[in-house]
């Protein structure tokens, strides 16, 4: 091979390696546009997804909806938004103010333990109740069943005061009643569920459509804004002429029946 061809070669070479390289940094600038693209693209989507996020976080919530909703009041109620909700014998002189939270577990023992004397002494017609019902736990522990379930209370008050009173015994049964953590009663099924233990509801397709709709949705967030100006500190509380029915203690519901006999007898004598 002569020196020119060899020379010829190593020129050939050059070139094809100079041409390889040149190839290969435009694939490279190449490379980095697409990466450079690609992470303004990454970007731009986690920006567009944190301003979903936050746009999404800052639209106001179904119950904030709720308060635009036409208000349904439910039978069995009078007052302003339907939102005075007294039951018991006309013929009664006094009025046992209780005020009460679907989720509060005190509320639950309360009801548990005295309930049956309360409902006893109704029938009997020494006081009729007036029945204030609170959501302030949603906030307190976040989430919902206390504005559903007391949407729902307005759905069974519309059957009739017997089913209303039926229903909130059970919601507060063992059986029924969550831990205050768990938002169990947010569920329209769990809380028709719990009213096919009451007969007025059982497969009442009424109520079920008004639970599930939402029909007293805005009436439950009318009803609560009682209890928020009445002052309450928190339930159960009982009222009767405007002083509070204490237990022992001097300070809280009365949590026994001797308690609450011994605090309803001075109410009723006052």
């Amino acid at each position: 091979m002569s020196k020119r061809n060899s020379q010829s070669a190593k020129t050939a070479a050059r070139e094809r390696l100079r041409q390889e390289r040149e190839r290969q940094a435009k694939r490279d600038k190449i490379k980095r546009q697409v990466i450079v693209a690609c992470s303004i693209v990454g970007v731009l989507a986690i920006a567009g997804g944190i301003g979903y996020a936050v746009v999404q976080g800052n639209k106001p919530g179904y119950w904030e909806d709720a308060k635009n909703d036409k208000l349904v009041k439910p039978a069995n109620t009078t007052g302003t938004n339907g939102t005075t909700v007294v039951i018991g014998k006309s013929s009664a002189k006094k009025t046992l103010v209780m005020y009460e939270d679907p989720r509060c577990p005190v509320c639950a023992q309360f009801e548990q333990t005295v309930g049956p004397t309360v409902k006893k002494d109704l029938d009997a017609g020494k006081f009729k109740i007036q029945y204030v019902g609170a959501t302030f736990l949603d906030d307190k522990l976040t989430g919902e069943g206390s504005k559903n379930a007391l949407s729902a209370l307005g759905a069974a008050l519309n059957v009739s005061p017997e089913a209303f009173l039926e229903y909130k015994t059970a919601m507060y049964t063992t059986k029924w009643h969550p831990e205050e953590t768990d938002d169990k009663f947010k569920d329209d099924a769990y809380l028709i569920k719990i009213a096919n233990t009451v007969d007025a509801l059982k497969n009442n397709k009424q109520f079920q459509k008004d639970v599930k709709d939402g029909t007293y949705d805005k009436w439950a967030l009318e009803e609560s804004k009682l209890f928020d100006k009445a002052g309450v500190g928190g339930t159960p509380t009982l009222k009767m002429d405007g002083k509070t029915l204490t237990g022992s203690d001097g300070e809280n519901a009365p949590m026994t029946v001797a308690e609450f006999n011994t605090a309803l007898e001075a109410a009723l004598k006052a």
